[in-house]
């Protein structure tokens, strides 16, 4: 059996850490389960903040020492730093704490395994990515074999775009060796190379009141004009260019014997590395500022982005590649539409490898699952790829 310079270098630490992790699919259950039953949604102060203090507490256990960072409104950021070697760029191992899910969830789903899967809100996304990185540290932490600075970084707001972190995260992984963000491996099993950029954008109309009934015409309807405007931005979506649009929230009107006074909307857009985003935000306004129903008017209120994930340099995925392999499992990188923090770490030019969460699907929904099984054998892939970066 032929072994790479990399493995001839520290054996001994490489053989502990793959035995170390491969004895704690128990543990990170555990873990997961408690993590997964605090409901931390975006701007969940108190939610984020315990998730964080239930991964400092194992952290802490190893020996790890760990600061969090205030972020007023949406909870903290998670710094902590292998102890060891301490000279050169870092690698980030990188997540975020916050989910999709309102305050009550838990109480409604909380986390549950059927058949090898283990299910819950942000189970996926991203709390088993989370908990696999800690094992990743501890891991290093217990059996040595740094040859550089391992930190975690773990955010509180991307799933809203990361309004309040976005240059924290980015200041924080300026010149590093590499990040491995642990998004949730793709259902097939691989990992994430390049994503779509997204941009949120709130939008208000003003219309007239007036009795639907006995002042019809006197009225200028609010709601006419949003579904006007609706129709108008879903147009936008071009597939061969990779720009969707989707109006995903509305709101509006008083009562239903009142011309709509009033409404309101949020709109998801997606888009590539090739779109310009200040002319795809440009013709959002203009529909929006339209006059689409006569003496109504329509406002952009809020707009929030996260940019595209640049393409990982091959020399990243085939670093991850060739540890997968040597543990009996391949992957391959792919891209998706959805956007993630790992988009704004490529921006600044540091190689970034995202998806080396373990397997899961349906995210965003009640649907969504963890593979349990992928636990181990994804968190000593990550740690292989650590271990064996130059």
């Amino acid at each position: 059996m032929q072994h790479t310079v990399e493995e001839a270098v520290h054996p001994q630490a490489r053989e502990r850490i793959l035995a170390w992790l491969a004895g704690q699919a128990g543990a990170m259950q555990e873990l997961l389960q408690t993590v997964v039953n605090i409901d931390s949604g975006s701007r969940n102060e108190a939610g984020v903040t315990a998730v964080a203090e239930a991964l400092r507490a194992r952290l802490h256990a190893a020996g790890i020492a760990v600061q969090f960072e205030p972020v007023p409104g949406y909870g903290v950021l998670l710094h902590a730093q292998v102890p060891g070697a301490e000279q050169g760029p870092p690698i980030v191992l990188m997540g975020h704490m916050d989910t999709v899910y309102p305050a009550g969830t838990v109480a409604r789903r909380p986390f549950r395994v059927e058949e090898g899967r283990a299910y819950g809100p942000g189970v996926a996304d991203m709390k088993s990515g989370l908990v696999l990185n800690v094992f990743v540290a501890e891991a290093f932490a217990r059996c040595g074999g740094l040859t550089g600075p391992l930190h975690l970084f773990f955010s509180c707001d991307e799933e809203i775009g990361s309004p309040a972190t976005r240059e924290r995260i980015m200041a924080h992984v300026r010149g590093a060796k590499a990040v491995f963000n642990a998004e949730p491996g793709r259902v097939s099993g691989n990992l994430v190379t390049s994503r779509k950029g997204s941009m949120v954008v709130a939008f208000e109309v003003e219309g007239v009141a007036a009795h639907a009934g006995i002042n019809h015409a006197a009225g200028a309807s609010a709601i006419e004009a949003l579904a006007r405007k609706t129709l108008a931005l879903h147009a936008l979506t071009e597939p061969a260019t990779g720009v969707t649009v989707n109006v995903g929230v509305v709101q509006g009107g008083i009562v239903p014997n009142m011309v709509a006074p009033h409404a309101k909307a949020e709109v998801d857009l997606r888009f590539t590395a090739d779109t310009d985003p200040e002319q795809l935000l440009a013709r959002v306004r203009a529909i929006v500022e339209e006059e689409s129903v006569p003496r109504t008017k329509g406002r952009i209120t809020e707009a929030r982005r996260t940019l595209p994930m640049k393409p990982t340099p091959d020399e990243l995925l085939a670093l991850y590649q060739r540890g997968a392999r040597s543990l009996g499992f391949e992957v391959q990188g792919e891209f998706t539409g959805g956007a993630a923090d790992s988009g704004l770490t490529a921006s600044v030019g540091v190689p970034t490898l995202c998806g080396t969460g373990p397997v899961g699907g349906h995210a965003h929904t009640e649907r969504e699952y963890c593979e349990l099984s992928t636990f181990v054998p994804r968190a000593q892939a990550v740690a292989l790829a650590v271990l064996d970066h130059p």
